[in-house]
């Protein structure tokens, strides 16, 4: 049986979205942003299987006296030979249809009984994860362990969480080209390109604003000599975001801001389409950052932009390379983690260019951290310890946007939630949302479930963890894993068994075990998936911002944070309505006037939060 694979991007066009069905509000340039920026947010032109295995109420019957050996249904013996080849040479016989779908003989003496079907033996392919297999080569010395707390603090290794089908030798000392003869990348195997161009194209079907992108970019290139280097999750949804910075002039280069998030097969797919891109699955520290300085540190190519998620590029560029910004104009940053460490440098008055903080952007926000956790928290329980939600006690650490995502699954799902929180405004949200507010300590010994949500450090502490019921599980929603005091539990005391890729049982000397997620890395991005309707949203915003900063005037930004301008927020909404068919109301020419807003937006303040 032969099977054709069609192209997702041939079979299904994307469907054109012209914001002037939305709102006139583009005929005018948004205030406050460059004429390159507004050209690239302009709306762009406009009979079953017969080869099936037969179902279990057709199997045959139990042999009866004078049949065949058993054996003769094993896969060594081939195929069971059909019921008609088996039927005496006597003319006499004659057969016809068993009532209950069989076929049966006929003998001259009136007999009726039933010939031996054919019988479809399913074969399994052999494909054992032994997880539990610690790795025995050392590592290599880490380039700089004390750089920052970074995402990448771990004690455990990369091939444990990595499929076992899969050689261990690592990439890095793997000589691989792509078909094009360059080998200015790094992947696990570039083989896994075709697979990967698959999961990219299905990506591409639910990012709609992305793609009315890069339609405009057939005529304009508002990214035309940026050289962006970046440092993020690398999924098939990046893949869109990347192949649309292409589309729009950039040239990318891509490690990644998570050990455990990559896809191997797409960092395979962007390696044989051009990107240099340095990610694998299952990174060690050292890597980490040795893929992070080949992006950087590359003869004959600076960067002069920066995409970042968790603040780990950024930062590496000023221990490493500070003379480097002397060319890079703008970074761009979607974590509250990364957005932290911006802040900071600005207050030490060491950021010497400005930045934007995506993450703060409402679409980022109510979207990304929101409605995304909302529908991945499940997903990443499920997949790793096949629970039973309903009647579970959970606490939550933190309220904001991930934190309310992740009650709201939970408390539909039929658990008990509790929530901390050091926030007076969000605390009061959450009791008036329903959700019993406490301190961690007062229902640690009771709770099923340990998520937190923060971003903070040291949320989940040994004493904590010590207290904690047996089986309790435990896990992190936050970007950064310093959220629980894992490195506080590598002690001879307690024993550390793999049960399954990303779930570790840390026991007690007493028995007592926890049941640990991803080791306290971010639960959905290394053991599930997120929606890429949502990450659409996302990525839509940071290409925007990129633009807006490479193509921003000298003097509109000083060397600060900035917020994403209100109006881009309402421009990457719009781009996804037509995916709704949905249909905006306008604002006749006395009801702005009334409300003094220009009628074509923005309709609110920077400073609002929805």
């Amino acid at each position: 049986m032969s099977v054709q694979v069609v192209s997702a991007a041939a079979a299904a066009k994307v469907p054109e979205v012209d914001l002037k069905d939305l709102s006139p509000s583009e005929a005018e340039p948004p205030l406050g942003l460059s004429t390159a920026a507004v050209s690239a947010m302009a709306p762009p032109a406009g009979g079953g299987d017969p080869e099936a295995p037969a179902p279990a109420a057709e199997r045959p019957p139990a042999p009866g006296p004078g049949s065949g050996p058993a054996a003769a249904l094993s896969p060594a013996a081939g195929k069971v030979p059909q019921a008609s080849a088996m039927k005496r040479s006597d003319p006499h016989h004659q057969h016809q249809r068993h009532r209950d779908g069989g076929e049966a003989l006929l003998s001259p003496d009136g007999t009726v009984t039933e010939a031996p079907r054919t019988v479809k033996k399913i074969q399994f392919a052999d494909q054992k994860q032994e997880f539990n297999k610690r790795p025995t080569k050392i590592g290599r010395r880490s380039l700089s362990r004390s750089i920052s707390q970074s995402s990448t603090d771990s004690y455990s290794s990369a091939a444990s969480y990595t499929d076992s089908s899969d050689d261990e030798t690592s990439p890095r000392d793997k000589q691989q080209k792509n078909s094009k003869g360059s080998s200015d990348f790094c992947v696990k195997n570039i083989k896994q390109a075709e697979f990967g161009r698959r999961e990219i194209e299905i990506a591409e079907q639910e990012m709609p604003a992305l793609m009315a992108l890069r339609k405009r970019a057939q005529g304009e290139k508002p990214l035309a000599g940026a050289k962006i280097v970046g440092c993020t999750h690398i999924t098939a949804q990046t893949a869109v975001l990347m192949e649309t910075l292409g589309a729009l002039g950039a040239q990318c280069r891509w490690a990644a801001c998570n050990i455990y998030s990559t896809l191997n097969e797409v960092a395979a797919a962007l390696a044989e389409s051009g990107f240099p891109v340095f990610a694998w699955k299952g990174e060690s520290e050292d890597d980490f950052w040795w893929c992070i300085d080949r992006c950087v540190n590359v003869e004959g190519w600076q960067p002069n932009m920066i995409l970042d998620d968790g603040g780990d590029l950024t930062h590496w560029i000023y221990k490493k390379y500070p003379n480097m910004f002397k060319k890079i104009k703008g970074i761009v940053e979607e974590s509250v983690t990364g957005v932290h460490r911006l802040y900071q440098l600005s207050k030490a008055g060491k950021l010497c260019v400005p930045a934007m903080n995506v993450n703060d952007s409402v679409t980022k926000q109510k979207f990304d951290n929101l409605y995304c956790c909302r529908e991945s928290i499940l997903d990443g329980l499920k997949r790793t310890t096949d629970m039973m939600f309903g009647g579970k006690q959970v606490v939550i650490c933190g309220y904001g946007e991930v934190g309310k995502g992740c009650c709201a699954a939970l408390k539909a799902m039929g658990s008990i939630v509790y929530v901390t929180e050091i926030d007076p405004i969000c605390a009061l949200q959450a009791c008036m949302d329903g959700f019993r507010l406490v301190k961690l300590n007062e229902v640690i010994r009771q709770v099923d479930i340990v998520i937190t949500c923060t971003g903070n450090k040291n949320v989940v502490t040994r004493e904590h963890l010590d207290r904690m019921k047996n089986s309790c599980i435990v896990c992190n929603m936050g970007h950064s894993n310093t959220e629980i005091d894992v490195a506080s539990l590598r002690t001879p005391e307690l024993t550390w068994e793999r049960v399954r890729s990303q779930v570790d049982h840390v026991i007690w000397p007493d028995g007592k075990r926890i049941v640990l997620l991803a080791e306290g890395r971010l639960l959905n991005l290394s053991c599930s998936t997120v929606p890429t309707f949502v990450l659409s949203i996302t990525a839509t915003t940071q290409a925007l911002a990129l633009i807006e900063l490479y193509n921003a005037p000298e003097g509109r930004y000083k060397q600060d944070v900035y917020l994403l301008p209100k109006k881009m927020d309402e421009y990457v909404a719009s781009l996804h309505l037509p995916t709704f068919d949905a249909h905006l109301t306008e604002l006749t020419d006395e009801q702005a006037k009334y409300l003094g807003l220009n009628k074509n937006g923005p309709f609110k303040p920077n400073y609002y939060r929805y």
